[in-house]
């Protein structure tokens, strides 16, 4: 589902990506992992279409999308989070999961609005159904009606992920989902995960600090170190991967 090959970009002098290339298959749940500095925002940018790199192509199910845009990639599927919690804190937490189906439209143009035709009531029905869905799966019923910006970490992190999952993705962003959270919320975070993977086949790329969430959710995971890849494999192969153990887990950073 996703291919990246032989992807570099740089800023400035500094070379933050060197030819990397991974992939991820639809139903696999990769984690992406590193100390800090190794290059795993910037590619997950570059997954995004936050950024577009200097050199090399990122594919999704065989299509370059290396110069698309992230409304673009999105419309193909590609659902994300982000490390920083992004909700809409002026809006409740339904009309943020709510957000995540209106670039369909709504059917009919101008005049559907004016006269709220069948189509548009119809259309407004099913994603509200949708949204109820996601909202559902993340227990987020009981606040449905509250202000997002009025959420602590761990509850706003579960809007976030019922925005990205309210329609089927091909192709799951998550960027930093267990930053913040407690051990009960990552383990309801774990399994909202795999339940998202089984219920839609979808490709998941995680970047997480998380080394333990990462090892115990992730089929299999991908270390950076200096902007490339140093070791890639199952977790508990990766776990005992000297050359990890010195870049990244051996810092104590799960």
């Amino acid at each position: 589902m996703l291919s990246l090959e032989q992807v570099s970009d740089r800023f400035g002098g500094i070379r933050a990506l060197t030819d990397v290339s991974l992939s991820v298959r639809a139903g696999e749940i990769c984690g992406l992992i590193g100390p800090n500095g190794a290059g795993k925002t910037t590619l997950f940018d570059v997954v995004a279409g936050e950024r577009h790199p200097n050199s090399g192509r990122v594919l999704i199910d065989g299509h370059d999308v290396t110069h698309l845009r992230p409304a673009e990639r999105a419309r193909l599927g590609v659902r994300r989070t982000f490390q920083r919690v992004q909700t809409f804190g002026w809006l409740t937490v339904e009309e943020n999961v709510l957000t995540a189906l209106e670039w369909h439209g709504g059917g009919g143009g101008v005049l559907a609005d004016m006269v709220f035709a069948p189509s548009r009531r119809r259309r407004e029905r099913e994603r509200r159904e949708m949204a109820a869905q996601a909202i559902e799966r993340c227990s987020l019923g009981a606040i449905k009606e509250d202000s997002a910006g009025s959420l602590p970490i761990g509850i706003a992190r579960m809007v976030e992920f019922a925005r990205a999952t309210a329609e089927p993705a091909r192709l799951l962003l998550l960027d930093e989902p267990a930053s913040g959270l407690g051990g009960e919320e990552v383990d309801r975070l774990g399994e909202l995960v795999h339940q998202a993977r089984a219920d839609t086949g979808c490709a998941v790329l995680l970047v997480e600090h998380n080394a333990g969430f990462v090892m115990q959710f992730c089929d299999r995971v991908v270390v950076l170190a200096m902007g490339s890849k140093l070791a890639e494999g199952a977790p508990d192969e990766v776990a005992r991967n000297p050359a990890v153990q010195e870049a990244y887990l051996g810092q104590g950073a799960a």
